[in-house]
């Protein structure tokens, strides 16, 4: 059985900036034998209902702007994985959870950019699933319940955000990549790490009520829901690692975490 990674992707600049993350991020598929598919959730891709991606060919998405040429210039087109967009839809359908079907849809940065570093020849197959932002946090675990057969098939379900992103702090122009970690997100950061190695499914999922400063790291939930969805596909017994943990620009966390 695979694990279940979540992983932060962080800015797209990820992919070509020299830091922690970009190397950790590299190392990554050397951990876990080749899967035979990857699904990937990630904060990027918002719908009101469980949406999987399905194209005739996997495009990339350069879903942000204001960024250097060279950004623009990468691109990560792994073949489709058909068959488990159809597995998906039963697995959901089964589930008691609609679903809905995109066949245009590509891969956004936070799916390309973290599997480009991770898979850089691009040949497993990979399609995406959608996040529900305004269903919460116990919607998503169920979601991951959801997909915990895939794990048994070989396929990686590789969720993607970012451990706390308040970019609102961008405003008053961009800190250093390597600024010093604010207190408020050192704070939450340790909550989140205690409450995920306790394996403390019933906090976490109220997180936003419990863990300190919860509300200034995710002015909104969509790059914390993919744990979520990790958290639901590890099982009832978690079994977390935390296999990475940096800050960029001083409030972002870029851990990263695989459940067995």
């Amino acid at each position: 059985m695979l694990p279940v990674f979540f992983i932060s992707h962080g800015s797209p600049m990820t992919i070509l900036q020299d830091t922690p993350a970009r190397h950790f991020l590299q190392s990554l598929g050397t951990l876990l034998p080749r899967p035979k598919a990857i699904l990937a959730v990630s904060a990027h891709w918002e719908t009101n209902i469980p949406t999987v991606s399905n194209p005739a060919a996997n495009e990339t998405i350069h879903d942000f702007y204001g960024f250097p040429p060279e950004l623009y210039a990468q691109h990560y087109t792994p073949p489709v994985a058909h068959g488990l967009a159809g597995r998906l839809a039963a697995l959901l359908g089964e589930a008691g959870l609609p679903c809905s079907t995109d066949h245009a849809r590509g891969l956004d940065h936070g799916a390309w950019v973290p599997l480009k570093l991770a898979y850089p020849e691009a040949d497993i197959p990979v399609i995406q699933l959608s996040v529900q932002t305004e269903r919460g946090t116990r919607h998503h675990i169920a979601l991951g319940t959801a997909l915990r057969k895939l794990r048994e098939e070989g396929t990686l379900i590789f969720c993607s955000g970012t451990f706390t992103h308040d970019l609102r702090r961008f405003r008053g122009g961009r800190p250093a990549l390597d600024a010093p970690e604010t207190q408020d997100v050192t704070d939450f950061s340790t909550w989140m790490n205690a409450k995920i190695m306790a394996g403390d499914l019933a906090a976490l999922a109220d997180y936003r009520r419990l863990a300190p400063y919860a509300a200034e790291e995710h002015p909104t939930e969509e790059h914390l829901l993919p744990l979520h969805v990790a958290l639901g596909a590890a099982g009832p017994t978690i079994q977390p690692e935390r296999l990475h943990s940096s800050v960029e620009y001083g409030f972002m966390r870029m851990d990263a975490y695989a459940f067995a």
